[in-house]
């Protein structure tokens, strides 16, 4: 079989979600006795196997219903990923997807019995979403579709416009702030 390297090969869904943790038991605590993601597999080792550098570390993964995963990296140094400097808190988060409205109220409510301070029920008009930061200050979304489908298909019309639009406005900004 020979390879068409001239159209880019379908990708099929998310596999995983890596993000770093400062420890592993309060990670799965979180996303499985919380949120109800069941831990599905666990990798120990000494050396990274992409790069061969040593250090020591445990992965973890969390299965959604979909059979996508989040999974965490556990360096053992009980320390958590930095915030970005440049970058608000809001920006840099991961959106998990609820079935219903119900569903999405039930789970606000499990997070609130559970200590958990919680953003939402925000409406984005398209999805109906809550905001909440892991143990690790990881930001987490759950969101509910909430638009019909001819208004997505309407968004996926206007979405490169709308983008060629924003392009050419910023390019706009920025070269005007330049100095000469």
């Amino acid at each position: 079989m020979s390879i068409d390297s001239t159209r880019p090969a379908p990708v099929l869904g998310l596999h995983h979600f890596a993000w770093r943790c400062r420890d592993a038991e309060e990670t799965r605590h979180f996303y499985e006795d919380i949120l109800g993601l069941p831990l599905v597999h666990v990798i120990r080792l000494d050396r990274v196997p992409s790069t061969g550098e040593y250090c020591p570390y445990v992965h973890v993964f969390f299965e959604m219903a979909d059979g996508s995963n989040i999974a965490f990296f556990d360096l053992g140094d009980d320390k958590a990923a930095l915030p970005s400097p440049n970058t608000p808190p809001w920006v840099n988060h991961i959106a998990l997807r609820l079935d219903t409205l119900e569903q999405l109220e039930s789970m606000k409510a499990r997070l609130i019995d559970n200590g958990i301070d919680v953003l939402g029920v925000t409406d984005h008009h398209f999805v109906r979403s809550i905001y909440f930061f892991d143990p690790n200050g990881l930001r987490v979304e759950l969101t509910v579709p909430v638009a019909p489908v001819e208004e997505l298909e309407g968004y996926k019309m206007r979405a490169r416009p709308a983008l060629d639009a924003w392009t050419a406005e910023k390019s706009k900004a920025v070269s005007e702030t330049r100095p000469a």
